[in-house]
């Protein structure tokens, strides 16, 4: 049985309705293939687009996988699938969505973890991103069920350990709630949208996220520990680099979030302590805990490694990019893009306004300041575009922005 919908949603609505529990009930969770085979069936037969979500436990574990995948599709109900039992082999689930329109919310978390599992959609509907696009301040799920449908949801367990088993009620109620009203919001949010004519920006947007590469793995990623700005020397950055590698590699081999196993907080420290052995080293703070000293000899095994690199095998003090400097610096290295960068945040600022948009989803600011930066040759209308074209603006965002960017690169060069 479907969720009724309260009849107003506009400023005078009544109270939002508390929603505790599906209208359905919470479903059994599937853990054997003659299962997962009999809800393909059922969610073949199904109409309209499918909602889905997933359940990870960021912060818990190394991996991104799923450890729970929630559907629901009109006319059959929700289907929460638990892809571990299944040993990831959810062919059946594959083949019934397959031609359907998704709906997610903020998907580019969801999509990957999809994948693994080779659930890739062929249409795409982004609750979270249309509610940006429509000029909403908040996004969250539980905001925009509550502004478009009129429902609240009750709090859950979005941060919570989901590699558990088995899984508690309260955490499958929280679960099932998720997809509940996903298909109801996206009829929501594609009216709003329509309404603004931004519904074509909007599937722009949609396929973009859709097709997305994941993104190239950092060449230094241990340059991105918390705190590590407060580390001067090239040789506590090697042991920052040390220690960040030996956790990564006992993290992965374990599959436990690297901040489970030793907190960015702790590296830092110990990199700047230089400490000697591992008396000292367990006189720090956390190092002296019983899961660390267990631990002493791999951590101190790092920092000497370190300390017995050759002057030459010391790492930089800045990373490598291929990117802009930081923008407060422009001023002083090259003031005509720091003039060219102001020129065009007002300009895009003015645009964003004028159509109720966040200005970071008319341009990603990474490309602006590139463009900003190194502008092209050619900064006519159509020399703008074509850069931003071959960067990955949409045409939606091209059609917005070429002129106006046109014109700041031209005032600021001063043409």
């Amino acid at each position: 049985m479907e969720a009724a919908l309260p009849e107003s949603v506009g400023p005078d609505r009544p109270e939002p309705v508390l929603l505790t529990e599906p209208a359905g009930g919470v479903p059994p969770v599937i853990d054997a293939p003659q299962a997962l085979r009999a809800a393909a069936d059922e969610l073949a037969g199904g109409s309209g687009p499918v909602a889905v979500d997933t359940e990870r436990a960021s912060g818990y574990r190394y991996s991104q996988r799923a450890y729970l995948v929630q559907v629901r599709r009109e006319g059959v109900g929700t289907f929460l699938v638990d892809p571990i039992a299944l040993n990831g082999d959810l062919q059946p689930l594959v083949s019934a969505l397959d031609g359907t329109e998704w709906v997610l919310h903020a998907a580019s978390q969801d999509l990957p973890c999809l994948a693994e599992l080779g659930l890739r959609p062929e249409r795409l509907f982004d609750t979270e991103l249309a509610g940006r696009l429509a000029g909403f301040e908040r996004v969250s799920l539980g905001t925009l069920v509550e502004r478009m449908l009129g429902y609240q949801l009750e709090k859950g367990h979005s941060a919570a350990d989901w590699s558990k088993r088995p899984l508690p009620q309260d955490w499958l109620v929280y679960a099932a709630l998720d997809v509940e009203l996903l298909v109801a919001l996206r009829a929501a949010m594609h009216d709003n949208l329509e309404q603004q004519g931004k519904l074509a920006w909007a599937r722009e947007e949609f396929e973009s996220v859709r097709t997305a590469e994941p993104p190239a793995a950092r060449s230094e990623p241990w340059r991105r520990t918390s705190g590590i700005h407060r580390v001067r020397s090239p040789r506590q950055l090697a042991a920052v680099r040390a220690l960040w590698q030996t956790r990564d590699a006992y993290a992965q081999e374990r599959d436990l979030a690297p901040g489970r196993v030793l907190p960015d907080s702790s590296i830092v420290q110990a990199a700047q302590a230089n400490v000697q052995d591992e008396a000292e080293l367990t006189a720090l703070p956390v190092f002296g805990g019983k899961q660390q000293r267990r631990r002493a000899a791999m951590w101190m095994q790092a920092l000497r490694t370190a300390r017995r690199l050759s002057a030459e095998e010391l790492p930089a003090a800045a990373g490598p990019s291929d990117g802009p400097p930081p923008t407060n610096r422009w001023a002083d290295r090259d003031p005509d893009a720091a003039a060219r960068l102001s020129a065009a945040r007002t300009a895009l600022a003015t645009i964003a306004e004028h159509n109720a948009l966040p200005v970071e989803n008319l341009l990603l600011p990474d490309l602006l300041r590139r463009v900003c930066w190194a502008p092209p040759a050619d900064t006519s209308i159509e020399g703008v575009s074509a850069v931003l074209r071959d960067r990955g603006a949409r045409e939606w965002q091209i059609g917005l922005t070429a002129d106006a960017l046109s014109s700041a690169l031209q005032t600021a060069a001063g043409d």
